[in-house]
């Protein structure tokens, strides 16, 4: 799993995208590069999608959003094991520092009317950050960021992506 780089799905010759909303930050609203990856089942089911925000124009990966349905082989993680938007992150930081969870802790946020609980998970690498919730459609969505910490008002940006931008043009 560690080793995987931002993929997409090369079964079907145009492929539809998630069948399931994708939240994050939208690109237009957002500098830098981005890159999005949809991670394949064999079958060419979309088993999860990650965003990648290049907030440094070039130098590398700020942030990394993935969002895992039910079922999704990337959400399970041994004991200890960093999320596998922590370990994408690393990967495209080149840091190949063995780095694991210490510890989490669940954290309720308000998002205007509704109540989000999130787990704050702490890493052994400080410059790392991780958050993680469960949306009510039992997608887990991971927000990874590098050197910058993950504010509340974080949550307040994210929103569904238009299914488009996950087809290959």
């Amino acid at each position: 799993m560690a080793g995987m780089s931002f993929l997409r799905r090369r079964s079907a010759a145009t492929p539809a995208g998630p069948d399931f909303d994708v939240l994050a930050m939208d690109p237009g609203d957002w500098p830098g590069n981005l890159g999005a990856g949809l991670l394949p089942a064999p079958d060419g089911s979309c088993q999860g999608v990650f965003l990648r925000y290049d907030l440094y124009g070039g130098r590398g990966p700020a942030m990394i959003i993935g969002n895992l349905p039910e079922g999704s082989p990337a959400r399970e993680t041994e004991e200890g094991q960093v999320p596998f938007e922590v370990a994408q992150l690393l990967l495209a930081l080149e840091n190949d520092e063995p780095i694991e969870v210490v510890s989490s802790e669940d954290v309720p946020v308000m998002q205007g009317d509704n109540l989000l609980i999130v787990r704050r998970v702490k890493l052994s690498e400080s410059r790392i950050a991780c958050v993680q919730f469960d949306r009510s459609d039992g997608v887990l969505v991971t927000i990874a960021s590098w050197d910058r910490p993950i504010t509340d008002d974080l949550y307040t940006l994210l929103k569904p992506l238009p299914a488009e931008l996950f087809q290959q043009g």
